[in-house]
């Protein structure tokens, strides 16, 4: 297979540092520029030591007309409502772009300006735009030239709760998530409270039912809800969901325990089974049955690890899945994304295993 020439733009940040690392050793890519605003003009390995001698590219100045001469992929990892010129430039000369912000991931610009306080500078792409979970959205992932990567929380919760919405087994309106994930999900931009005393030994929620994810959790299961027969027939309406998401003291990795109403009563073996064949093949998608997620098991790998569980004195279904937010929730779904739109095995650079201890 030819090699393609990749640009990441906002490679200063935890996710595009990801990317980078997974990129330099991805066997068909050739990464040929980094960018930084905070960083232009330093090696990358300044910024970070553990790239000496795997990548010798300094950061640069985001200049996208410029950047998109010299890459035929471009991952843009910038903060939100920052990619949407910059998407609008790469598009226009015709590359294929994978953007990690919540730019093009809202179907409805009306939603995304409620959520993220700013009108959307490109309505005209929202369209075109591919939401990147490749475990649905698979096939149009494939032809795809913008793909909108999920983020980390709906990256996980979506995946957990997805087949019993798309055989209608719970109440869309029923749905709570509770989400814990680690302090590298916010950013590596200083704060005071991803400061090492506000954190250490602390565990917070935060934006309890005002985080962004929501309206992109509820965008991809109520459209799971109206694509799949089961569900129609059982009359399912727009799926709501409260969440609530918690910082806890660790690097990384998103723990996410969802629960929901069910409509009737299968039992753990039926549902297990649903889920068993729902995700046949998916590569990334590991059912538990002997052992709990967690997100330590997946650190630094591209898994989603998924259990379900059953509380039929209250009628509830529980279901708990384990990501890593920076790999699976961000730059190693995104690569796969590119794997799909390049016509690469989809698994090609993401087959490592996760590091333990």
């Amino acid at each position: 297979m030819t090699s393609v020439r990749v640009a990441v733009a906002g490679a200063s940040g935890y996710t595009g540092a990801e990317l980078v690392r997974l990129l330099s050793q991805h066997p068909h890519v050739q990464l040929t520029a980094v960018t930084s605003e905070k960083s232009a003009g330093m090696a990358i390995s300044a910024v970070y030591p553990h790239l000496q001698g795997i990548v010798q590219l300094p950061f640069e100045a985001l200049a996208p007309e410029a950047l998109a001469e010299r890459a035929d992929v471009l991952f843009l990892a910038l903060p939100h409502t920052k990619s949407m010129g910059p998407v609008a430039s790469c598009m226009k000369a015709g590359k294929r772009v994978i953007d990690l912000s919540a730019d093009f991931r809202l179907k409805n610009p009306a939603t995304y300006e409620t959520w993220y306080q700013t009108a959307h500078a490109q309505p005209q792409l929202i369209k075109d735009a591919v939401y990147g979970l490749p475990e649905l959205h698979r096939a149009a992932i494939a032809q795809a030239r913008l793909v909108a990567s999920p983020g980390c929380y709906p990256t996980a919760a979506i995946l957990q709760l997805a087949p019993l919405i798309a055989h209608g087994l719970v109440s869309p309106d029923s749905i709570v998530i509770d989400a814990k994930s680690g302090i590298s999900g916010a950013g590596r931009s200083p704060a005071l409270p991803y400061h090492f005393p506000e954190a250490h030994e602390s565990l917070e929620p935060y934006k309890i039912g005002q985080h962004r994810h929501i309206p992109e959790i509820e965008q991809e299961l109520t459209g799971l809800a109206g694509s799949k027969g089961r569900a129609a027939e059982a009359g399912q309406g727009p799926v709501t969901v409260a969440f609530t998401p918690h910082l806890v003291p660790m690097n990384r990795g998103i723990l996410s325990t969802a629960y929901a109403r069910m409509t009737n009563q299968p039992d753990v073996a039926e549902l297990r089974n649903l889920y068993r064949e729902f995700y046949k093949g998916e590569r990334f998608v590991r059912l538990l049955e002997g052992a709990m997620p967690n997100p330590r098991h997946v650190r630094g790998a591209n898994y989603c690890d998924i259990a379900v569980h059953t509380d039929r004195r209250a009628g509830w279904v529980v279901t708990v899945s384990a990501i890593d937010n920076l790999i699976k929730g961000a730059a190693g779904q995104a690569i796969q994304a590119m794997n799909l739109m390049l016509g690469y095995p989809e698994e090609t650079g993401l087959v490592a295993p996760g590091v333990y201890p």
